[in-house]
This record gives C-alpha cells, structure tokens and sequence, in this order.
C-alpha cells in the first residue's frame, strides 16, 4: 500500500496529475485492486511514458545491471516457459518479493502477468537486451542437458484414466510441472515435499536438512491439477477431497530406485500434499560418518559385540534412528550371522540380510512378523519401532533367550526409554535384564564447508553466555555465511549429537526401586554419560557444527 502511495505523492509533486484525479483513481483501484498506473493509464489521465518515467525513479530501475548471473537457487521461481516467452530471469526472491531481470522494466504487461503467475510481488531489474538474452540461451542449454524430467515413473505404465477428471490433469503443463517439483526435490536431496495451498497461491516447500525452505509458488489455478496429478500417480481418488489419503510412487532416478509415500489431506484453502523421499540404496554411513566419536562411538561398538541383549535408538521423529540402526547393522553384517530386519518400510536395501516389510492392512504386523522370525534361527534382529506392549514384550524375549534384538523407541532422551518400555507394561526386573544399552540422538546442521568461517563470540552475547557454562576461557566459534553451493543457508548436510547410556549396576538399580526419569538420568551422568548439549558443544567447538544449532536443537 506504501508503494502506491508514494507513486501518487510522485505523480502530484511532479505535476502530471491533481489531487482530484488521484483521488479518482484511488476509488477506482480500491474497488478493483488494480495497480495505480494501470488505472491513471486507463482513465487517461496519464499516459503510459509519465507513468514509466515515475516508475523509474520510484523503483530505481535507471542504472542497468550489467550481468545477469544464472544461479540455480533461483530458477525455480519462474516456470521455464515463462523465461523463455517473456525472456525474463529471476534473480532473488526476499519473502514474497521476487526479484525479475528483464529488458523491459516498465512494461506494465509482462509486470502484471508475473505477477498474477507467481503470486508474488515483482520487482524489476534493468538489464540490457543482450545479457537477457545470453542468460536465457544458457538456462535453454542448462535445460537441455538435465531434460524436463530426470526420472522416470516406473508405475506409470499401471495408471488408467478411469476417473472424472483425470483427463483434465493428464495435460503436459501439469505433468511436467508435478515432473519438475519431484525431481528438483531428489536432486537437492531433500526428505520432504509439500505443496501447501495458501489463500491466493499455492506454495512447494523443501525439507532439506531438516529445514523447511521455499522452492518456488504456483498459481491458485494450477495448484487443485497438481494435487490430483499427485494423487494420481499415487494411486489415490481424486475426487475425495474430504478426507486424508495415504499412497506411493515409486521412481527411478540415476539408476537407482526410490520410493515417494504420498499423504493428502483437506485444510481451510484446499488440500495439502506432502510427499516423504526414501532413497532405499543410498549409501549407509559408518558410525564415525554419522557423526559418534571418542566415548560414545566406543560404547556403542561395544554394546552391539554383545551375543544377547537389546541395543536401543531413542529420539524424535526424523532424528536418524533407523539410518544409525542401519550403520550399526553394517558394523555386524558377516557370512556367519544371520540377520533379520522388520521394517515399516524398507527404507534401504542390504545384501546378506533378510528384510521383511509389514503390511498392517493384512496383518502382517510387527508382533506378528517377531514371533514368526524367532522360528527362523536368527542372530541378530532388527525391529524398526517397538510401538505397542505385545512388539516390547517379544522383543525383550528374544534378547533374553540368546538374540541381540536392535530397535528403536519414541522418547526424547535416553533414560526415558527405560521408562517407556515399564510403561507399556514391561516387569523393570525384565527391563533391566535385557537392555544392553540405549542412545538417544537428535540431528544438528553441519556448517557448510565451502564459507565456514571463524569468529569471537561478543562477551554478553547469548552464545558467550551459552559456551563459557561450558568452558571457562574465551573460544573461538564457527559459522557459515552463506553461499551458492549451500543456498545462502550457511549449513550443508546433518550430522547426529547422541547421549549413550550403557544399563550399568548402578542404572539397574534405579530399575529396581521404580525410580523416575530425572533419577535415572543423575545415575547415568553419575557414570559417565555424555549429555546432548556436552557432545553438541564438543562438535561446535571442532566447527563443525554452529553454537545456534546446538542450542536450538538440545537445550
């Protein structure tokens, strides 16, 4: 609103308008929400040089940029087609202001229509016609290489249009717009996709590194055909749009496979898709590259040497758990071993391991799968997540009658895992007897590589406060500014900050006497355990991660 404000106070210092004209169109633009120039150009009041000429000195557009730099972070804010009509470039994005290089910074057209594509407002850069066109000629061979879609749909072939509407979301546009999202997603290595509707656009954001960050809008119009496109290819009905829907894609991308699990549901703009990437023949990180040094990684490599016994990853949702389970498997894989894993889903394939899916729709749970894999002579087993009292109960059989069992629990620490198993109705003697050890772990962004730098925090600072209840000294501190091979974000990649809890006699005793989570957890200190902030601290300091993320993430 300040903007058009100040067009009009332009307009009247420089006397091309008078204060009963602007009034005028004012009225007009609060009933039609049209831009002002637009309007005084339309009334004739202004003709169309006047207002380009305000325009120039308003939004600063008369010094022209000489190079137009081609910077893939922002080439998903504008659909191909529309560069290459409009020839046109994104260059920035600040909140919901796009930043557009073009030959023709007051073309009122092209403005509007950016606008009313994007959903954003559009500030124009001056470029001359030349760089535009350099630039649009390089993303047209960028575009050539990488082709519209760098995968394929390997369950495209089982698609039938057989429902009302599906014709309609069939069309080209759309499918190489749905293409474009989900291979952007794998080749930015992000986790999660969702495509949100909002009141007057719809928005495609990235999980990457456990962050959210914008990827690019699409319009209102558009926004319903892709969801369905989505919904489609997952196997899903497009016309309930009611209620919740679970399903999946599977793709291939680079050789190797990947599945996509697809969630919809209804919210107060429309529904809501968010699509999981699990890439099951990604590399497997060693514990070290997961990020368990010194005491912890040796307690951890001790514990699953053990013939017996339950090995228990705790955290929340999306910490690493399974991937840490998957590392510790890699440790142990031998020709001697016989190894089972019950996963919901596969998330990774291994050779020489025997891997089972659950399928609760056919009863094919958890519980159901460990009873019939006690029977299959195992030495090792593999739960992927002990959720009810009939799965724990089993489990803590299996390690008590000569298995080493590996799974996973939902709590936020280590000590309250023993505690969780008593409350799904485990006997504490039980508990105590069968729990080897327990690591509780979240995840941390690592700074990036290629701007760490170093600095003094300022004595008072939040952080100066943070590290010296640590170490007692002035230290020096890492963080990363920003740059193009991080996506000014400052941090590439995630690495895990643990707390490893061997079951001791002094922990066993506190199972004993029904002891609470803030008692066990004094025992465990009390015999050496590392806290999350003490590792995450420790990790900060070699710079490999920054003091805001530890805070964030562990205090």
């Amino acid at each position: 609103m300040s903007s058009k404000k100040i067009l009009g106070q332009l307009l009247l210092e420089s006397k091309l308008v008078n204060e009963e004209q602007l009034e005028k169109a004012l009225q007009v633009q609060n009933e039609t929400g049209e831009r002002l120039g637009r309007i005084l150009i339309n009334l004739g009041i202004a003709s169309k040089d006047d207002i380009m000429r305000m325009l120039e000195v308003q939004l600063g557009v008369k010094s022209p940029v000489s190079r137009v730099e081609l910077n893939p972070r922002f080439l998903n804010f504008l659909p191909g087609d529309i560069i290459k009509k409009y020839r046109v470039f994104p260059v920035g994005k600040d909140g919901d202001r796009l930043k557009v290089a073009m030959a023709r910074p007051l073309d009122l057209d092209i403005l509007d229509n950016l606008r009313s594509i994007t959903g954003n407002e559009v500030e124009p850069v001056f470029v001359e016609k030349e760089q535009i066109e350099n630039a649009v000629q390089e993303y047209l061979e960028v575009e050539k290489e990488q082709g519209p879609d760098d995968f394929e749909i390997l369950n495209q072939e089982t698609l039938q249009v057989d429902q009302p509407g599906e014709e309609a979301v069939n069309k080209t546009p759309v499918v190489q717009l749905v293409n474009s999202i989900i291979a952007g997603a794998v080749n930015e290595s992000a986790s999660d996709i969702h495509i949100e509707p909002r009141e007057n656009t719809f928005k495609v954001r990235f999980r990457v590194d456990g962050v959210l960050r914008d990827y690019r809008d699409i319009t209102i119009s558009s926004g319903p055909a892709v969801i369905s496109r989505v919904k489609i290819l997952a196997h899903l009905d497009i016309t309930e749009k009611r209620v919740p829907q679970d399903g999946r894609i599977k793709i291939k991308h680079d050789n190797r496979e990947i599945d996509l699990r697809v969630s919809t549901m209804p919210t107060v703009f429309g529904e809501k898709a968010v699509i999981r990437i699990l890439d099951n023949k990604s590399n497997i990180w060693s514990l070290g590259q997961l990020g368990f040094q010194g005491r912890n990684l040796h307690r951890i490599k001790e514990a699953v040497k053990s013939s017996h016994g339950m090995v228990l990853l705790t955290g929340p949702t999306g910490s690493g758990k399974t991937t840490t389970l998957y590392a510790v498997i890699k440790e142990l894989n031998a020709l001697e071993k016989n190894i089972v894993t019950i996963e919901d889903p596969v998330e990774y394939v291994l050779e020489k391991i025997n891997q089972v899916q659950v399928n609760e729709n056919t009863g094919l749970t958890f519980a159901r799968v460990l009873r019939s894999v006690l029977r299959q002579d195992p030495d090792i087993i593999m739960v992927g997540e002990i959720r009810d009292m009939e799965t724990a109960a089993m489990a803590v059989h299996a390690a008590v009658t000569g298995h080493l069992m590996l799974s996973t629990l939902h709590t936020t620490d280590a000590p309250g895992a023993l505690v969780r198993l008593i409350d799904m109705g485990i006997q504490p003697y039980l508990v105590a007897s069968s729990v080897v050890v327990v690591a509780a772990q979240r995840l941390v962004r690592k700074i990036c590589p290629y701007c760490r730098e170093s600095y003094w925090p300022e004595p008072g600072s939040t952080e100066y406060d943070f590290i010296n209840s640590f170490v007692d000294e002035d230290i020096k501190l890492y963080k990363g500014p920003g740059c193009d091979y991080c996506n000014y974000t400052g941090y590439s990649g995630r690495i895990s900050i643990q707390e490893i809890m061997p079951v001791t006699a002094a922990i066993r005793y506190c199972l004993k006497e029904k002891a609470s989570i803030e008692e066990i957890r004094e025992a465990a200190l009390k015999e050496g355990m590392t806290s999350f902030l003490e590792d995450g601290v420790h990790k900060a300091l070699q710079g490999i991660t920054s003091v805001e993320e530890i805070m964030r993430a562990a205090r």
